[in-house]
């Protein structure tokens, strides 16, 4: 098992329920595509999932990368800090977005430790 291959297939999963529960609250905000305002619990919820979409463009490379470098579990881990950061930044934004920093801080330090990481590793390499 390569945990870091099973970190990154969380984070595709934990996108893809997020598109699901946009699809949801579209349904219920009744908010007609391609529309992307009228009902603020739906605004909310699409925000979270283009800013989640946002921040897996640096993670993803930066994971695998940091991984080729660095011992697997450690990124791994550096990984899972990151999906708690998304979780938690879910659920800051959907109930109150002025509570979103610790869930956006948890997924950006991870993102510039595995950069920092992967850059360092690319560069020490021999």
């Amino acid at each position: 098992m390569n945990p870091i291959h099973v970190v990154a297939l969380l984070a595709v999963l934990l996108y893809i329920a997020f598109t699901v529960l946009v699809g949801r609250q579209r349904m219920q905000g009744r908010v007609v595509a391609p529309a992307t305002t009228g009902d603020p619990a739906f605004e909310r919820a699409f925000r979270v999932q283009q800013n989640t979409l946002e921040q897996l463009v640096a993670f993803l490379p930066a994971l695998f990368l940091a991984g080729q470098y660095w011992s697997p579990n450690v990124i791994a881990g550096i990984g899972v800090l990151w999906l708690v950061g998304r979780v938690l930044y879910r659920f800051e934004y959907t109930r109150d977005p002025n509570s979103r920093a610790v869930g956006f801080i948890l997924t950006l330090l991870p993102t510039v430790a595995l950069v920092l990481a992967a850059l360092w590793g690319a560069l020490t390499a021999a």
